[in-house]
């Protein structure tokens, strides 16, 4: 019986992997720029983390919007100027970039943490 326990633990899949924490998180996005892609789009977004747990935030469509993260029951939260609804991920850090499973909707969006150099361009800014 115990080898069945056992051989049912090491079966487990790395679903069982910690979330970041508030702390994991912003001591690795604050005052960078992460580009994300999922699977199917290499291109997915790009956003900017700021002091004080302000984002900005664009699709690639030289739109931006302002934003704040803030952690919620273990997922880390988006909250954007246009958009009063949080948008709540599940992170992890794999091999040092970020994974994130959106979580508002069962099976959601999966981004991963891409080692693109991309800018972020925000043609909707007035200086």
């Amino acid at each position: 019986m115990r080898s069945f326990l056992l051989l049912l633990l090491l079966a487990t899949p790395a679903a069982a992997q910690d979330k970041m924490s508030a702390e994991e998180f912003d001591a690795h996005v604050t005052g960078r720029t992460i580009t994300f892609h999922t699977d199917i789009n290499p291109l997915y977004g790009i956003e900017a983390y700021l002091q004080g747990r302000r984002v900005m935030w664009s699709a690639f469509d030289g739109t931006c919007k302002y934003g704040v993260w803030y952690e919620s029951k273990g997922d880390i939260c988006f909250r954007y100027e246009d958009n009063p609804e949080p948008q709540c991920w599940a992170t992890y850090l794999e091999n040092g970039r970020i994974r994130a499973e959106f979580t508002n909707v069962p099976f959601g969006t999966i981004i991963f943490e891409t080692d693109a150099d991309e800018p972020l361009i925000c043609n909707d800014l007035s200086s």
